[in-house]
């Protein structure tokens, strides 16, 4: 087994994997105690090539790394991988391009919902994950010869998996299906993490102002001490205490000690003089933008249970003829707004999506289609003029 520990190998291992026609990436984190991801291997594979990167190994630089994952001739494969692309945001600043998530291709090619890494080794590179080490600590050191194995398993089968869905992808011609799902993927606002915009984490259900100005204010605090000392945002504060800072602002550490889970002795600390102090200067401050709200709340009336249930079975029978997933096609917002006659902007009105479900669903609304029972199945029904 190859195990990469010093910067020097990592660079010969880059300029060996400069000219491959994809790479398949997987990492190994914590996190459990940490705001930030804590990086504990990397796992590369290409063709004819599997090796581990150990990120914690003394005086390591991965910048070749990360170097050979911006190359924009070789395909980066990874599965269902937002939570390795927020770590090679945050160590690197680099998002992988091109891009391709197996998960995602996946769901297009009959795979269903949420088709796992172990399903697809089963069922296209017919192997067995050993899943005995899943809950390693990956931060200690020496790791076994089982968990590494495990480790390297993770891109080693994505190869076969890569090349067989690659293929699947291109013989039905479905590239398109997956590009916007691989775009959002790749959108650096994901993995920003901006303290600015934390408030929205918390979902308020109030739009008054005043009580957004706190609860930006004190989010925005909180995500800056996290980030700071790199540690659970509710080590800091827990969402409740946030809330209710919005809601009655306190004015001095007696208040803020009287809200509930805050610690005893934290309006006295340096953190709790700072939150003080950032409430206290927010009062003048601006409420945050609030995002504007969905087309859905703003309906002439409200859809019908059972136009809904139509239209999810139709859905999932459009579907099942596709061979994808249904949440690639419509989500449900989209099938209550179409139950409601709300059709502007629906994005499975347009695109391949409309092709497989779309034009049914307004012809299905409008009587055109319906659906009947046929020996003890559903099938869809074209009617007459």
């Amino acid at each position: 087994m190859r195990i990469i520990e010093t910067t020097a190998d990592l660079k010969e291992l880059a300029k060996e994997l400069d000219g491959a026609p994809y790479l398949a990436l997987d990492t190994e984190f914590m996190r459990d105690s940490t705001y930030w991801p804590k990086l504990c291997l990397l796992q590369v594979a290409a063709p004819g090539v599997a090796v581990i990167v150990d990120p914690l190994a003394e005086g390591i630089d991965l910048a070749p790394f990360f170097k050979l994952i911006k190359n924009p001739k070789i395909v980066k494969v990874l599965h269902a991988g937002r939570q390795d692309i927020e770590i090679f945001w945050h160590k690197g600043r680099v998002i992988p391009d091109p891009l391709f998530d197996t998960q995602i291709v996946a769901m297009v090619c009959g795979f269903g919902e949420a088709a796992s890494y172990e399903t697809l080794a089963r069922k296209l590179a017919h192997a067995d994950i050993d899943k005995s080490a899943r809950f390693t600590d990956w931060g200690r050191r020496p790791l076994t010869k089982r968990q590494l194995e495990y480790a390297l398993a993770d891109v080693t089968h994505l190869r076969t998996i890569y090349e067989v869905l690659s293929e699947q992808l291109s013989r039905t011609k479905r590239e398109s299906w997956v590009a916007e799902e691989i775009e959002a993927l790749k959108c650096q606002e994901l993995y920003a993490l901006d303290p600015a915009q934390a408030w929205k984490r918390l979902r308020p259900r109030s739009a008054n102002k005043r009580f957004l100005t706190f609860l930006a204010v004190a989010a925005a605090w909180r995500e800056r001490e996290a980030q700071a000392r790199d540690v659970p945002r509710n080590r800091v504060l827990k969402d409740e205490v946030l809330l209710e800072i919005a809601a009655n602002p306190p004015g001095d550490g007696e208040a803020l000690e009287r809200i509930r889970s805050v610690p005893k002795g934290f309006a006295a600390s340096k953190m709790g003089r700072s939150l003080l102090e950032a409430i206290a200067g927010s009062k003048e401050a601006p409420a945050p933008e609030i995002p504007e709200q969905p087309e859905r709340r703003r309906r002439r009336r409200e859809p019908s249970p059972a136009a809904v249930d139509l239209l999810k079975t139709l859905l999932r029978l459009r579907a099942e003829d596709a061979r994808v997933a249904p949440r690639l096609i419509a989500n449900a917002d989209d099938i209550e707004r179409l139950a409601a006659g709300d059709d502007e902007g629906v994005p499975a009105l347009t695109g391949w999506r409309n092709e497989v479900f779309g034009k049914d669903a307004i012809a299905l609304r409008n009587g055109q289609l319906s659906i009947a029972l046929e020996n003890g199945e559903a099938v869809i029904v074209e009617l007459e003029d």
